[in-house]
């Protein structure tokens, strides 16, 4: 029986490589892998819906589902994952000296929904007592101008956000002052050239993460993967076959990471940063699935109602394809 045929839109990852050489198959599917920048991806399959599959920014998708006017069905496929407090960046001169000092300050975001923000935002809140509506939201194109919000957003009138002029770019506004601090998936050029006028809120950002997710149990998640609706409903099996491959795919990943002979990753210790992870997160550093996930996930929907992201509540079981809810036992 022919296959179906699926263009998948994600990232370039070693956990979905597998996927893209052949040595994973997802069963009764031919997958067509297209690996493209987060970014391309988001804005591609947002406004144009070019691909069956795609990756998909976590927030924008339970946004949307708040909105009850999402193209989409996810599976528990986690792309992209990041701890973000090496993503905050201050201006020297801004008088930040530490997280409780964002109070009434100039803060910079490429988007005001994008999952990274909402991760920073909530830790913000949760560890160092700075809501949301304590600061001034300024949003537009980090490194580019022109940059828009993805979904339209209707905010509480609180919280207090603007669109940056259309010939200004966040980067350029934080080296000289105009905003505090930034928040964003990307580190700003102006920090990566060197610029003593701009530095991270935490320089030891490794140590802090780990006490993080000691005390939180939270690895936050950034992006899903997504199928377009009207694909998924006339073949609701794919979901559970995706799932399946993408689950595959990622332990190849960690099994050829666990080859002691030579080394699968650019990392000279990398056996060390094995057993580093090991010990901290257990067997599994990146787990898929709800269940495995449903703490994260319940934290993310509590931020992201916390922060007016939401039109109405949304359940951890509304954000997926109710086939990937769950796991079959023999």
């Amino acid at each position: 029986m022919e296959k179906l045929f699926l263009t998948v839109g994600c990232g370039n990852y070693d956990r979905t490589f597998a996927l893209r050489t052949g040595d994973v198959q997802a069963e009764g599917i031919r997958i067509n892998y297209v690996p493209l920048e987060a970014e391309e991806i988001f804005w591609r399959m947002g406004h144009h819906q070019e691909f069956d599959v795609s990756e998909m920014s976590l927030s924008n998708h339970v946004t949307m589902i708040s909105r009850g006017n999402s193209p989409f069905v996810a599976i528990p496929i986690f792309p992209s994952r990041f701890f973000r407090h090496s993503c905050v960046f201050i201006n020297t001169g801004s008088g930040i000296k530490s997280p409780a000092d964002f109070k009434g300050k100039r803060i910079g975001a490429p988007e005001y929904s994008i999952t990274a923000a909402v991760w920073i935002r909530g830790f913000l809140n949760d560890d160092y007592g700075v809501k949301t509506s304590d600061m001034h939201w300024f949003t537009g194109g980090q490194e580019e101008a022109g940059r828009k919000e993805r979904v339209k957003l209707t905010l509480p009138a609180e919280i207090k956000l603007e669109p940056i002029a259309g010939d200004k770019t966040l980067n350029g506004m934080l080296e000289s002052g105009e905003i505090d601090a930034l928040i964003s998936a990307r580190s700003p050029s102006s920090f990566v050239k060197g610029s003593p006028k701009v530095k991270r809120l935490f320089p030891n950002y490794k140590d802090v993460e780990v006490d993080y997710y000691k005390r939180t149990k939270i690895f936050p998640i950034m992006h899903v993967l997504v199928i377009r609706k009207e694909v998924y409903e006339k073949n609701p099996w794919i979901a559970r076959s995706l799932y399946k491959a993408f689950c595959d795919a990622k332990d190849v990943a960690i099994k050829n990471m666990h080859i002691s002979n030579t080394m699968a990753c650019t990392l000279p210790w990398l056996p060390w940063e094995r057993e580093q992870l090991r010990e901290i997160f257990g067997p599994d550093w990146w787990p898929y699935g709800v269940e495995a996930n449903r703490h994260v996930l319940e934290h993310l929907v509590r931020y992201m109602g916390e922060q007016g992201l939401l039109a109405k509540p949304v359940t951890v079981e509304e954000i997926f394809a109710p086939n990937v809810v769950g796991e079959f036992k023999i």
